[in-house]
């Protein structure tokens, strides 16, 4: 039975994707990177106990040799993420794609689909294509948020279930990206544009801006380079950097000034994208 580790499932978002949607992420990355603001979501709980003791309001225990998390007596006071040594989260569920589609299912009628982010959710593609499955005999839509170090072309039943992929281009230069994620490469990622913009599944290139740590001027003009005319139609976010949740090297560094995101607006104009905007 297919399972995977469910950090947390939102009921309604509206910034996930198009309409109000249930979004769903699962705990694990492959990248680190400087500026991310949620963590805890990169390593898996390696059950070492450190943070049973430590929690308030008693709502971890070893079971077997395991962390065992009470969701009901959970107060998400975060004591447990702020000692551990690895930062990974204990509050992790290991369902089954039918499993969180009965949480979905609570909300249908007031979603218009369902988005699975991360961590990286592509790390768990046969999850996913069971879930988006389900999904899709409900009517929902379904896309994905990624960074792109998973290549797309080689799923493609999990394309044809899915309406789009919101991509994270890090940043361009293969140095400046290897730097800011601790990846060993881009080249997957400016692959995965070619295709995603080939078979029109691009829903969403993002850019996370942060002067001196991303060259987001260079991925702007890489994205166009690629995609060509389809710049028009494919959505750009321009994300101001914000340190909240953000640990390590980056977390005191502050937010780019209105002045640089303008510049950084009126670029991607000038190259034809006619759905860019500042997040």
């Amino acid at each position: 039975m297919t399972r995977a580790p469910i950090n947390k499932i939102i009921p309604l978002s509206l910034v996930d994707g198009p309409g109000n949607r249930t979004s769903i992420f699962l705990q694990g990355c492959n990248l680190a990177c400087a500026y991310c603001h949620n963590p805890e979501t990169q390593a898996v709980c390696n059950h070492c106990g450190i943070c049973v003791s430590g929690c308030p309001a008693g709502a971890l225990s070893i079971v077997g040799n395991r962390v065992t998390w009470d969701s009901t007596a959970c107060i998400q006071c975060d004591q447990c993420i702020n000692v551990c040594p690895t930062s990974a989260s204990p509050r992790v569920r290991n369902m089954t794609p039918e499993a969180v589609f009965q949480e979905v299912q609570k909300n249908i009628p007031f979603i218009r689909g369902i988005t699975v982010s991360g961590g990286e959710c592509t790390l768990y593609p046969n999850f996913i294509k069971e879930l988006f499955a389900i999904a899709n005999e409900h009517g929902l839509t379904c896309l994905i948020d990624s960074n792109g170090t998973t290549d797309f072309s080689r799923f493609p039943e999990l394309m044809a279930l899915s309406q789009g992929v919101m991509l994270d281009v890090k940043a361009w230069d293969e140095q400046t990206y290897q730097k800011l994620t601790k990846g060993p490469t881009n080249s997957v990622v400016k692959k995965n544009l070619q295709f995603l913009s080939d078979c029109n599944k691009l829903e969403e290139c993002r850019i996370v801006c942060v002067p001196g740590e991303v060259d987001a001027e260079d991925v702007i003009s890489g994205i166009s380079q690629i995609i060509g005319e389809k710049v028009r139609k494919v959505k750009l976010k321009l994300i101001k950097f914000r340190r909240f949740g953000v640990k390590g090297r980056l977390q005191n560094t502050p937010s780019p000034d209105d002045a640089y995101m303008q510049e950084l607006l009126q670029l991607a104009m000038d190259l034809g994208f006619e759905q860019a905007v500042i997040v």
